[in-house]
């Protein structure tokens, strides 16, 4: 389990300090796909930062399976079993798919085992499998390869930081199908997702609200979104997504 005691977080701007998370706590259980949601400012992609470790809090404590990890790097707590997926994934020019998913795994496996993560992902391995990861991938591709990166790892905590950015309707479509197939394969870990897109709320076990750096609210998805639908401001994309073809 995941749990964040009284996180604030701060910037320099103009010599004076900014409050971007204020005095947040929560927890993320296990076996659980949590989603975390607001308006655009509001402090989720911070949020996730700091639980990635590429950021550090002001103050508060980060504890993993009741470990204090607050002071830990990110390639520390990427070792603890939290995986990060970026907004925008990382392109490795000379790399393939197969190189990346098995130093992803940090085991030496076959390229059968490899091919096995792709298809999990929606993706034909025999198409991909020696595909250097680089800008001939569209960014639907980039984010599904990315995804059997975080699967083959095999991370107590799966973070994704608004996987729908920059992607057309079809590829979205299809990462709505590869988080239903983690959430129902879940075992003893947890799927963190930071979104406002309507339809991975609706995959979600529980919603955490993030307003203006503060927690505005956290429950059962069933008790949460018609809160959400009753405010003008909470989930300002919500229910904005394009026609097929369009970006989501």
């Amino acid at each position: 389990m995941l749990e964040l005691k009284n996180i604030s977080f701060e910037v320099n701007d103009d010599g004076e300090g900014k409050e971007i998370i204020r005095n947040i706590s929560l927890q993320i259980p296990d076996r659980k796909l949590v989603v975390i949601t607001g308006p655009n400012g509001g402090g989720k992609s911070t949020l996730a930062k700091l639980i990635a470790g590429i950021e550090k809090p002001t103050s508060g404590s980060i504890l993993l399976d009741g470990e204090d990890i607050t002071e830990m790097s990110i390639t520390d707590r990427a070792r603890k079993g939290i995986s990060y997926a970026f907004q925008q994934p990382v392109k490795f020019k000379g790399i393939q798919v197969f190189d990346l998913i098995r130093l992803a795994s940090g085991k030496r496996i076959s390229m059968a085992d490899a091919c096995e993560y792709l298809s999990a992902v929606g993706l034909c391995a025999r198409e991909y499998i020696n595909r250097e990861v680089n800008g001939s991938l569209s960014g639907g591709e980039l984010k599904r390869i990315e995804i059997a990166t975080v699967l083959a790892r095999g991370s107590r905590l799966s973070l994704f930081d608004e996987p729908e950015a920059g992607i057309d309707l079809w590829s979205f479509q299809n990462l709505i199908k590869v988080f239903e197939g983690m959430r129902k394969n879940i075992e003893d870990s947890s799927i963190l997702i930071i979104s406002h897109q309507e339809r991975i709320l609706n995959i979600a076990d529980e919603l955490v609200v993030i307003k203006a750096g503060e927690l505005f609210a956290q429950g059962p998805k069933d008790e949460i979104i018609p809160m959400l639908n009753g405010t003008d401001s909470a989930i300002p994309a919500c229910k904005k997504e394009l026609a097929a073809g369009g970006e989501v």
